[in-house]
């Protein structure tokens, strides 16, 4: 007599863990740190908690693995940063990747503290590597490489992403290119 089992499950590691690195990444972004758990993450992404521990050795390398995955979005969109795109690149950013007209989860993210000393010092330390590759930027356009002028850019496209969370008119529904023209003056005045 043969009895008809269904087939093993197939496990494929990478996919899970894209997929709890993007659950964790939305929900550290809208959430922040601190009201997030390992079991939300785990439970939205339809696994057990336990993966969270071993692609991630817990939720602080998770939150570390989030921002990472946040900066090199950043990182990808601003290419080899040329001078005449980083108000588009940064409109581009603030709008957000998804095409829902929803804000930028890399960009929420960044900006949401942890509670957590040490995911903050993670987070600081990413927001500094970002502020340096955009001073550099401001560099090749013949000027100073400045860290504070860059942090005060950075700061202006956090601030943005972050009013447009909150559905303030008419930032909430611009576009990247509505956007493109006041961040480019921003840019132009601080560099």
């Amino acid at each position: 007599m043969t009895t008809s089992a269904t087939p093993p499950r197939r496990r494929d590691a990478a996919r899970t863990r894209r997929l709890l690195l993007d659950v964790a990444r939305r929900r550290f972004a809208t959430a922040g740190y601190a009201e997030t758990t390992v079991r939300h993450i785990a439970d939205e992404a339809g696994v057990n908690v336990a993966l969270i521990s071993r692609y991630f050795d817990g939720k602080e390398g998770l939150f570390e693995a989030a921002l990472k995955a946040s900066f090199e979005e950043l990182r990808a969109a601003a290419g080899d940063v040329d001078p005449a795109t980083v108000p588009e690149t940064i409109a581009e950013q603030i709008i957000g990747q998804s095409g829902d007209g929803g804000p930028s989860h890399a960009l929420l993210l960044i900006l949401r503290t942890s509670g957590d000393q040490r995911a903050d010092e993670i987070r600081l330390r990413f927001l500094h590597m970002f502020a340096e590759k955009l001073a550099k930027a401001a560099a090749l356009r013949g000027g100073e490489p400045d860290i504070l002028r860059a942090q005060i850019l950075l700061a202006t496209a956090i601030g943005v992403t972050m009013l447009r969370a909150t559905s303030l008119e008419p930032l909430a529904s611009t576009s990247a290119a509505d956007l493109t023209a006041p961040l480019r003056d921003l840019f132009q005045a601080l560099f």
